[in-house]
């Protein structure tokens, strides 16, 4: 595991840990590592996960599908980020699956194996505990905004609120997003051909301007949402 350690310690799970306590950390929690091609599933709705993921290379998404295969967008996870936290720390059926959007690399730890009683202090158990909760707790946040956008009216309404949020976020009007348009608009649960035809109209009205996933929004008195 050492090879991935520079990666491992950017991830917020182990935050304010030293490489030498993630080292004694790894002896303890018995991580494994599996690699996944593009598309393929790394979990299953409707299946029990006690593990959770943290990627160490490629990308994934969390995402809900119906019985007729329509795709919902929750979350996108990349290197260095950690998924399936909240259902192993509940014991609960998973209502979403885990795809990898790209050939990706994944570390999993056994989340059982974060609270048991182990070799490590109990002040670093403290703070990889701290961290998850953390990590929890930004992701209930995530999720509402997403609720947020996706409670918006009309699909100009959905775009302009994404977009606006992820302005704020890069502290910039100029920026990338991490979706293609498919991918976008199964996060905003909207029809494709409808929000490129509107993301059209918006750059036609001087509202925003894009080139695949960079965009640029701007200011404008006269904005009708």
């Amino acid at each position: 595991m050492k090879k991935f350690l520079n990666i491992i310690k950017k991830s917020e799970l182990f935050a304010n840990l030293t490489e030498e306590e993630i080292e004694i950390l790894f002896n303890c929690l018995k991580v494994s590592v599996r690699d996944y091609e593009k598309g393929e599933y790394i979990f299953n709705s409707g299946e029990k996960e006690q593990e959770i993921g943290l990627v160490l290379s490629g990308k994934v998404y969390i995402i809900n599908e119906d019985y007729w295969g329509n795709r919902n967008i929750l979350f996108d996870v990349g290197e260095s980020q950690i998924f399936g936290e909240a259902f192993s720390c509940a014991q609960s059926i998973l209502p979403v699956s885990v795809v990898a959007v790209q050939k990706s690399k994944i570390m999993f730890i056994e989340f059982r194996r974060i609270i048991k009683i182990c070799s490590f202090s109990a002040s670093v158990r403290e703070v990889l505990i701290n961290n998850l909760l953390v990590i929890l707790s930004k992701n209930n946040i995530n999720l509402t905004s997403k609720i947020e956008h996706m409670s918006k009216r009309s699909t100009r309404e959905k775009i302009l609120s994404y977009l606006s949020e992820q302005a704020k976020i890069f502290k910039s009007s100029e920026f990338s997003i991490p979706f293609n348009r498919q991918q976008l608009a199964d996060y905003l649960c909207i029809d494709r051909s409808a929000m490129s035809n509107e993301l059209s109209k918006l750059k036609r009205d001087g509202i925003i301007d894009y080139e695949k996933e960079k965009f640029q929004l701007f200011c404008n008195e006269n904005q009708n949402l």
